[in-house]
């Protein structure tokens, strides 16, 4: 047996589609920089362009996005609760995110593929249904032992989130520019305390 952590491949889905939407339209800091959420006209494009790619997805209706922006800040609170170490209060919030999509589990069969295990909202609504999926994948990710995979970024003025897949829980970082632009300062402060 391997400690490697695995979400089923639909929830690890699922949580990756809720970090990248709490990134790309929350507001905060990333990777050094101050960073604001698009908005107006530019939001249905953010959000089309975060999601995973679809075949039918022309575009994103307005209203659409406009929900699926504040259903990232909300999940966004999620994340900074778990990172705090207040897992109880990361409950409540996922709690209150699947009340209000009315989130629940179901069987769907895609592309001839084997049944799979996938997650609705009351009205199956496009925002609706990606907000109840991401919701009951942060419920399985706190309900488990694995609450402390979802993080926030440590390196200075970044505050975008991830789900450590690592093997050993060591991550730390949003991004691989994050995590060098950390290195590079350490080299700095040595390389100058040398000298």
């Amino acid at each position: 047996m391997t400690s490697q952590v695995m979400f089923d491949g639909h929830v690890a889905a699922l949580l990756e589609v809720a970090v990248s939407l709490v990134n790309a339209l929350t507001d905060g800091a990333r990777q050094g920089r101050a960073y604001t959420a698009p908005q107006g006209d530019q939001l249905p494009q953010a959000v089309r362009d975060t999601l995973p790619p679809a075949r039918d997805r022309a575009a994103v209706e307005p209203r659409h996005a406009v929900y699926l922006a504040h259903a990232s800040r909300q999940m966004r609170a999620v994340f900074d609760a778990v990172d705090s170490g207040h897992t109880d209060r990361a409950a409540e919030l996922v709690n209150v995110l699947m009340r209000t999509t009315g989130a629940r589990p179901q069987l769907d069969r895609v592309d001839n593929e084997p049944w799979q295990l996938h997650f609705h909202g009351t009205d199956d609504s496009f925002s609706v249904g990606w907000t109840a999926g991401c919701a009951a994948a942060l419920a399985l990710a706190i309900g488990s032992d694995l609450a402390g995979r979802l993080g926030v970024c440590t390196a200075p003025h970044c505050d975008r989130v991830y789900v450590d897949n690592s093997r050993n829980a060591v991550r730390h970082f949003c991004s691989d520019a994050c995590r060098g632009r950390v290195k590079a300062a350490a080299f700095r402060a040595r390389k100058t305390t040398q000298d």
